[in-house]
């Protein structure tokens, strides 16, 4: 409400300068004009950053080809999510509820989710949502493939057993460290149920909390399989070989604000905009970054909306 005055303030000043004819010299109005309008366009830009798209939730579409993609796996929909921050601005129990039926409507044959449910710490910082609370609402996620996830920095501040515990008894599987092969039945054949096509899911664990057991990981994954590989932080993407064909990594937050032609301010990577969002391309094999869900630290995102990304994947 105090916001809604504000701009409602500046832009009655405005109209009133503009309609104003005589009240000093054509140089001073101007100035007065612009003045305003600088005002109003800062007041603005504060109450959609903290007000407005935080608390939005958009549906991006992305479609990623991929040269080495099996065609038994053409067109696998998979539904991202990331950075949830329970509990923190705007993430109570009736957006996780949101968040489900919004994805759920995606009809996705996957999900994943890439970490940090947490808000707050529940030492320095207060915790915000239980993991027994969040692992509860997000419970009736569905795709037919299954629902996985890795867990982030946050979850790992706080108590990653106890985020993971949550998780796994409400049906969502996690993955540190982790392999899974997932038997992929699409389409029918004729008198006969299609046979299986495996598919494995490699879990890796958080950069900045966890031990890095890339390689030790990946020689449990069969020669020549199809993989996708699920972290938090994608900054572990110039070190993963080529036969990882995707990697799908949040932690940025897209740097919950980004301004025209000069980009994000912060952007929490080794890397700097590099692997800020969106598809990135190197070295024979493909990244995946969502923008999240929630905020961290400061409430804010500007131009960076939430998201639920649900990716095609294709063979070329």
């Amino acid at each position: 409400m105090i916001a809604v005055a504000i701009l409602g303030g500046l832009l009655l000043f405005v109209i009133q300068q503009v309609r104003l004819r005589a009240m000093g010299s054509p140089w001073q109005k101007r100035l007065r004009v612009g003045l305003g309008i600088v005002l109003l366009s800062l007041a603005f830009m504060v109450f959609w950053g903290f007000y407005i798209e935080p608390n939005r939730l958009v549906v991006r579409h992305e479609t990623i080809q991929i040269a080495q993609w099996p065609k038994e796996f053409d067109d696998l929909r998979i539904a991202v999510l990331a950075d949830i921050h329970a509990g923190g601005a705007f993430i109570d129990e009736q957006k996780l509820r949101t968040i489900v039926e919004r994805t759920n409507a995606l009809q996705p044959e996957m999900i994943v989710i890439l970490g940090d449910y947490i808000s707050g710490d529940g030492r320095r910082h207060p915790l915000k949502m239980e993991p027994a609370v969040f692992a509860a609402a997000l419970k009736d996620l569905r795709a037919p493939l299954g629902v996985y996830s890795t867990l982030g920095n946050h979850d790992w501040w706080y108590d990653g057993l106890v985020v993971r515990q949550a998780l796994e008894q409400n049906g969502i599987k996690v993955l540190d460290n982790e392999i899974l092969k997932v038997d992929v039945r699409r389409g029918q054949t004729q008198g006969s149920e299609t046979p299986a096509t495996a598919l494995w899911l490699v879990g890796l664990a958080d950069q900045w909390t966890r031990p890095q057991r890339i390689d030790q990981t990946l020689a449990q994954v069969p020669e020549n399989a199809t993989i996708i590989a699920l972290t938090h932080n994608p900054d572990i993407f110039p070190e993963l070989p080529q036969r990882v064909q995707l990697l799908l990594a949040g932690h940025t937050h897209g740097g919950q604000v980004r301004f025209p032609i000069i980009g994000s301010v912060i952007h929490p990577s080794s890397y700097g905009q590099r692997y800020l969002a969106g598809h990135i391309y190197e070295n024979g094999h493909h990244l995946f970054v969502t923008t999240g869900i929630g905020t961290s630290i400061v409430p804010v995102r500007f131009n960076v909306p939430p998201e639920i990304v649900l990716l095609t994947v294709k063979s070329q």
